[in-house]
């Protein structure tokens, strides 16, 4: 009886972290890798500081729009 019980939960347990999506990024290793790596973020940084500016002090995508710009008012 046990062990039955304890391969449906195995399986159970091993299907489930089947579906969730892994977290994992590599690593750069190359000088250039790096490079893109932190012109991507500093992009993205950009990209948020101008949705942030553009967006109206009553919409309620303001909030999401500024987390985590420096010098906004929220």
């Amino acid at each position: 009886m046990n062990r039955p019980l304890a391969l449906i939960l195995l399986l159970a347990a091993a299907s489930t972290s089947a579906c969730t999506v892994p977290s994992y990024e590599a690593e750069p290793t190359s000088v250039y890798q790096w490079q893109r790596r932190q012109d991507a973020i500093e992009r993205q940084y950009n990209e948020r500081v101008r949705l942030c500016a553009n967006t109206k002090e009553d919409d309620p995508r303001k909030e999401e729009n500024c987390r985590g710009v420096t010098g906004a008012k929220q």
